[in-house]
């Protein structure tokens, strides 16, 4: 069976594991997201906060995925929780180190009129700081998003969604009829799907970001 025909008598199940490699990802990336400016805005006022957080999360990274996704197993078991905690966890550095990075390349005039016309910590941050920090953070985001469009195939070993169960069935039946066929539809599915991905983002920066700060 040719690659073009394996597609045709299998799309559907490939679009079903699509969806929820998609599903997957954007959940994950939403709580990264919240997570990781959250805790740029708690250390990026201190040298050494700053540094602890990069530091630690950086530190997730180190850890191969599988082996993260194999130690959470016996914590958390099998399906989606193992998939959804290592996604997150490994998307936070990106997120962090943009927000960090975004937030305090603020010019201190700005923030200092701000505050010279009355607006509160708060105020300031919120209609400010993150706007001007904004297009650092969503490369922060695109770059996580991309390094989970791989990492959330290795999810199928814990019984994960995703196109990666198409990889890790294709590769135990190695030798068979359509083992490459198989392998090679969630790899270019989950290659489409992290373009796609990335496109939006540069839609959502054409949206979210004024000319001014893109020039």
């Amino acid at each position: 069976m040719s690659f073009w025909e394996y597609l045709n008598t299998r799309h559907q199940q490939l679009l079903t594991d699509a969806f929820q490699h998609v599903s997957a990802v954007f959940q994950c990336m939403v709580i990264a997201t919240v997570l990781g400016v959250v805790i740029g805005v708690v250390s990026y006022r201190s040298g050494w906060g700053g540094s602890l957080a990069i530091t630690s999360t950086a530190t997730i990274l180190t850890i191969p995925s599988l082996a993260a996704i194999g130690l959470l197993i016996p914590l958390v078991g099998l399906g989606v929780a193992p998939t959804v905690t290592t996604l997150t966890l490994y998307g936070l550095l990106p997120i962090v180190r943009n927000s960090i990075v975004g937030l305090r390349g603020v010019d201190p005039a700005l923030v200092d009129a701000a505050t010279g016309i009355g607006m509160s910590r708060v105020a300031r941050l919120c209609r400010v700081e993150l706007p001007l920090a904004w297009p650092p953070i969503l490369t922060g985001i695109r770059v996580a998003t991309q390094m989970l469009m791989g990492i959330a195939a290795i999810a199928a070993y814990a019984s994960g969604p995703g196109l990666g169960n198409e990889i890790f069935r294709g590769i135990a039946s190695l030798g068979s009829a359509n083992a490459i066929n198989q392998v090679l539809a969630g790899t270019l599915g989950i290659v489409v799907l992290a373009l796609l991905f990335d496109a939006a983002y540069v839609l959502l920066g054409r949206l979210t970001i004024p000319r001014g700060i893109r020039a």
